[in-house]
């Protein structure tokens, strides 16, 4: 069981439900980071006294080191304050909370300082899947999934210590605000439309991925390197319910799934106690009201994104990584009142037909590649 934890992105989501876990499990705090919110950065640095706290945003950091002079806290800035955040000596796990591309970098200077990850940012994978996992290898170091789906297919496969036991994966996915409409009736959809998830709390980019189906094409790649798993064997169920957080099919025929209320404290406490489980009050299921359990095939018409996901993943090398970027600028677009909810995935396929695809990618070649369809979509928007 985890005693010291590193959090990067405290102040999000995933971030400040960690902290309800560690004090849950009685773990310590080694580190913390966050973007800007630093009113919220300074209750829990002298709450949980880590040793380092890092932001991102340099003028927020000065200040921060203002407020803490004389608390014996460490304030650190910007993206290096950051990874030195996640390779701090004391931690024994590094949580990854950390929302997009800018995630990769301190994954792998947590790996290389022989830390074991506890992973929310999916981006870590989409895009830098084949090195990261390659140098997780070589260091002995485990990646633990926080993700509810990914969360899920971890846990049914205990026990199973082969991937070619698995016949199948099955990742569930709610269908966001906008399940069941047509691309027509998504033409005039907002930010505010869209960031009303009718199943989980999450921010902003997130809850714009899962009304796009993005979300799920990312979890897609993400499970291929998190579990070995061929695309072709990795399939998207929509799950209005949000009971049942995936499904594993074994080659005997049997099916396991993992349920559970919609709540990250689970999958996150599981990373942090793995192979343990910590007793919790966090709510548990009422079979007689949740009675109703049902699954549909995701619209790929309304919602091109899973597919452009997939055909990403097909083609390998860096085009993962430009498909990202070029999400994640389209998605900061879309939030920013800039471009219509439909002209996402336009955006992101447009980057990925005029990208030179590049094989065998390194972490410097990801990062390249990033930047690349980051501007991409920047310039065609």
């Amino acid at each position: 069981m985890a005693q010291r934890i590193s959090i990067l992105g405290s102040t999000g989501s995933i971030g400040v439900q960690t902290l309800g876990v560690a004090d849950n499990l009685g773990a310590t705090v080694a580190a913390l980071t966050a973007h800007s919110n630093i009113d919220l950065l300074e209750q829990q640095a002298r709450k949980y006294r880590p040793e380092i706290v890092a932001v991102m945003d340099i003028p927020s950091a000065v200040e921060l080191r203002k407020r803490l002079a004389g608390s014996g806290i460490t304030v650190e800035q910007g993206i290096e304050g950051v990874i030195a955040a996640a390779a701090v000596s004391s931690a024994d796990i590094v949580v990854n909370a950390l929302v997009g591309g800018i995630g990769i970098r301190p994954t792998v200077a947590a790996i290389e300082a022989g830390k074991d990850i506890a992973l929310a940012n999916k981006e870590t994978l989409v895009a830098a899947g084949e090195a990261i996992t390659r140098l997780a290898t070589e260091r002995k170091v485990a990646i633990r999934p926080i993700d509810s789906e990914h969360s899920a297919i971890f846990q049914c496969l205990q026990g199973s210590h082969t991937a070619d036991a698995v016949e199948k994966i099955y990742l569930t996915a709610s269908g966001g605000p906008f399940r069941g409409k047509s691309r027509e009736m998504l033409e005039n959809v907002t930010p505010s439309d869209a960031l009303k998830h009718p199943n989980w709390d999450m921010g902003a980019k997130i809850t714009i991925d899962s009304a796009t189906m993005m979300n799920k094409g990312l979890e897609v790649i993400e499970a291929k390197w998190l579990f070995g798993i061929d695309l072709d064997r990795i399939s998207v169920l929509v799950h209005p319910q949000s009971i049942i957080h995936s499904m594993v099919e074994f080659r005997d025929g049997a099916v396991m799934a993992q349920l559970g209320e919609p709540d990250m404290r689970v999958p996150i406490s599981y990373a942090l106690t793995y192979p343990d489980r910590a007793r919790t009050d966090f709510p548990r299921i009422d079979f007689l009201k949740s009675n109703s359990l049902t699954f549909e095939k995701p619209d790929l018409d309304a919602f091109p994104c899973l597919r452009l996901a997939y055909e990403a993943a097909k083609a390998g090398g860096c085009l993962p990584a430009v498909m990202n970027a070029a999400n994640e600028a389209a998605v900061g677009l879309f939030l920013e009142n800039k471009i219509s909810f439909l002209r996402i995935p336009l955006l992101i396929e447009k980057a990925m037909g005029a990208y030179t695809l590049k094989d065998a990618p390194d972490i410097a070649a990801v990062l390249a590649a990033d930047e690349w369809g980051r501007e991409e979509v920047y310039r065609c928007q």
